[in-house]
């Protein structure tokens, strides 16, 4: 099942069905781990203070404010995709590209694995790959537009990248269609 990402010239875009714009499905199951994990830090921090008598106004302010900020750590980004776009939205910013007119995509290594998608506009997002891999619909448009930035000739460095991931995807899909059919080893 390959893609086709090749940048021959004289190739016109592929045909395309319209989808619906798809969202990551697990992001409010994340974002309700983060905020528990912040109001369990909040209890526990007041409650050991008011166990000790030590709590004032201020500490409890302050344990508020470290709260707050734990929860914006934990705060998953919200991804979501069309045809044409994607879009990452932080507690801070919201960043989009456009995928249809992708220059580069390219995958970086650090402490976690960071997705970094260009378009012709100067937009820029960066996602965790997993995201795409466990919600197809995320991945169905990007790889869609993709092809669409292949074809015109604008994707000119990510291709690998992007079979990399589709391979990643491919694997996970038939992973999950064993699991559910009972076929799991």
């Amino acid at each position: 099942m390959g893609y086709g990402y090749e940048t021959r010239r004289g190739v016109g875009a592929p045909a395309r069905r319209s989808a619906p714009p798809a969202g990551d499905r697990h992001w409010a199951r994340e974002l309700h781990t983060a905020l528990r994990c912040a109001a369990a830090l909040l209890c526990l921090l007041l409650l050991i203070d008011a166990g000790t008598g030590a709590l004032t106004w201020w500490r409890g302010l302050l344990w508020l404010t470290l709260a707050l900020l734990l929860l914006g750590v934990l705060c998953p980004p919200r991804v979501s995709a069309g045809e044409g776009w994607l879009s990452c939205r932080t507690p801070l910013r919201r960043r989009r590209v456009r995928t249809d007119s992708l220059v580069s995509v390219r995958v970086v290594d650090g402490v976690s694995r960071r997705l970094v998608l260009r378009d012709a506009l100067g937009g820029r997002v960066e996602i965790d790959p997993r995201i795409l891999v466990d919600n197809p619909g995320l991945w169905y448009h990007l790889a869609e537009d993709a092809r669409t930035s292949a074809a015109r000739g604008l994707l000119r460095c990510g291709t690998d990248a992007l079979r990399d991931l589709e391979e990643r995807v491919d694997r996970e899909a038939t992973r999950t269609v064993f699991r559910i059919s009972g076929l799991e080893p």
